[in-house]
């Protein structure tokens, strides 16, 4: 792991205090946890520099490169500015772009926006997400557009009206939820020829990114042999919150550790839960 990597945390707890807001109400907390916790916008959305290492003080004001064979895609904007950012977007309109992938010019926002993953963010969540967002300074930083070499669809699916955050008494179901909104399995089930996510093989792992880190393959999350079966809770929990495997060798970015320290125990235990409930998959590497 990057050294510059562990600081991300405490920088946005630092970029938090400087914000408009002195008693951050109980939404836009839950939104700071959600933001600097599962859901780790940051990750993409953090200001980078030439070596990826976060310019702290840009804060969440995109501009971080994904150069893929599909797309040349900048990660967004999405500080209040009003010029560079989202400032002089409404709820409703900055609702639509998380959760649908549509901008308010009607234009469809394109990978590697986990789409199909945002759709299962609860009215509640994303209504504290937007709080915290508009809670952060604005920070001006024109991105450049992105640019696909591939037909982006008609849209992600039909409009959203009532989605409600799962109950956290049945653990496997909002372990599924808190998977869901961090799109775990983006990262974690491999892809077609197309691109297109390999939904029979969930979870089974195989997927390389490279970048400044050099190239990581992400591991089977599945109770296969090959995945996590002989891992006990506390191993997988270290593995998250910390990026280091059970032999104590570190993961590589792009997993989001910095941010995946900071999910509690409950919600650790919940997602846990859901990946035990996985069908065992044999890993999709080599």
């Amino acid at each position: 792991m990057h050294t510059w990597g562990k600081s991300i945390i405490s920088a946005l707890f630092a970029i938090n205090a400087c914000a408009a807001w002195a008693q951050p109400s109980e939404q836009i907390e839950r939104g700071k946890y959600l933001m600097n916790g599962v859901v780790a916008c940051g990750n993409c959305h953090f200001a980078r520099g030439d070596k990826g290492q976060p310019l702290l003080e840009k804060g969440l004001s995109g501009g971080m490169l994904f150069d893929e064979p599909p797309f040349k895609a900048y990660a967004a904007n999405i500080t209040p500015d009003k010029d560079t950012g989202i400032g002089k977007w409404t709820d409703t309109q900055l609702a639509k772009a998380i959760r649908e992938g549509v901008r308010p010019d009607k234009s469809l926002i394109g990978p590697p926006m986990p789409m199909e993953f945002y759709r299962h963010l609860s009215d509640a969540d994303l209504a504290a997400i937007i709080a915290y967002l508009r809670a952060q300074p604005a920070v001006k930083n024109e991105v450049p557009k992105s640019k696909y070499n591939m037909p982006l669809p008609p849209s992600y699916g039909p409009a959203l009206k009532e989605v409600k955050t799962p109950a956290t008494s049945n653990k496997v179901k909002y372990g599924e939820y808190l998977a869901n909104i961090g799109h775990c399995m983006e990262c974690h089930t491999p892809r077609n020829d197309k691109g297109m996510l390999l939904h029979e093989k969930l979870g089974a792992g195989g997927m390389v990114f490279n970048g400044p880190w050099g190239a990581s393959v992400s591991r089977n999350l599945t109770p296969d042999v090959s995945g996590l079966k002989d891992w006990s809770d506390a191993q997988i929990a270290k593995a998250i919150r910390e990026g280091v495997d059970r032999s104590g060798q570190h993961y590589k970015p792009p997993m989001g550790f910095d941010f995946y320290k900071t999910i509690n125990d409950a919600d650790m235990g919940a997602l846990i839960a859901y990946l035990r409930s996985l069908k065992p998959q044999v890993f999709a590497g080599k």
